[in-house]
């Protein structure tokens, strides 16, 4: 299948429209080992004190924050703006048993009336964005008072403007090499690597240091920033994951809507 980039959203749709056989392979392995519960109680820990939620994944790809929590007895709702990747996901919560709402979306402009959910959470899909902080408050929004977003993601892109971050991206792999030598190195191909390079060089999260620059953001739109936890895949990845992601750590944010927010 042949990449389409008329513009960055369009680029960002063709490349993970292409990715969604392997990424949902890849969910689907996290939903039958140790990482399914390591996720959830992770998420968990930082989600509001209540029982039964209404909970948003936002960027759901193969849907496995959605199936982990829907699991779990909570109401979830999750949107993702590639029709191949919904699709994935709804097979994936069939064979899983799992009732979810699935909906065709961009992130950053969501169908749902405001104070609709009480949790939030979203993995890797900030940093795709063009207007992340526009998506940001669209997920402010959507949270009822009190309610929490618990998002992860990390540098991936830095390295394109930051030269020492270069220089520690490059080690990391090089030693990843070394560790394990029979690995497949460039997991998504290098085709695949440099198109998602080409679009990232357009993207605005890509040159920012983060979290620092989610903290003045969700701080800015008037959240309590409760807990960034800037090692998070420490928790979650497995041995060969945290060697190859070494320069990238996984970053976690926890941050809360005012209770006394309109």
């Amino acid at each position: 299948m042949e990449y389409r980039s008329e513009n960055v959203l369009d680029g960002l749709k063709s490349y993970w429209g292409v990715r969604s056989e392997s990424y949902s392979r890849q969910n689907i392995e996290e939903l039958n080992n140790w990482k399914k519960d390591a996720w959830r109680k992770l998420i968990l820990r930082y989600a509001p004190p209540k029982g039964k939620m209404r909970i948003l994944d936002v960027g759901t790809g193969p849907g496995f924050f959605a199936i982990n929590l829907a699991l779990e007895g909570h109401q979830v709702s999750a949107v993702d703006v590639t029709e191949e990747m919904l699709a994935h996901a709804r097979e994936n919560a069939e064979v899983y048993g799992a009732e979810v709402n699935f909906i065709l979306c961009d992130g950053g402009h969501l169908p749902f009336a405001d104070e609709s959910f009480d949790l939030v959470v979203s993995r890797n899909v900030l940093w795709n964005l063009e207007r992340p902080e526009e998506a940001l408050r669209e997920w402010e929004r959507v949270l009822t008072p009190g309610g929490r977003m618990v998002y992860f993601d990390a540098n991936w892109y830095l390295y394109l403007f930051d030269e020492e971050q270069k220089a520690r991206h490059d080690a990391a792999h090089e030693n990843y090499r070394r560790l394990y030598p029979h690995a497949v190195h460039d997991k998504i191909g290098s085709r695949k690597a440099r198109y998602l390079e080409e679009l990232a060089e357009t993207l605005p999260l890509s040159k920012e240091y983060r979290p620092k620059w989610d903290e003045e953001i969700l701080r800015k739109l008037g959240m309590e920033v409760r807990k960034v936890l800037p090692n998070a895949g420490d928790l979650v990845w497995d041995a060969e994951e945290k060697v190859h992601e070494e320069a990238t750590p996984l970053f976690m944010i926890c941050a809360q809507k005012n209770a006394g927010a309109a």
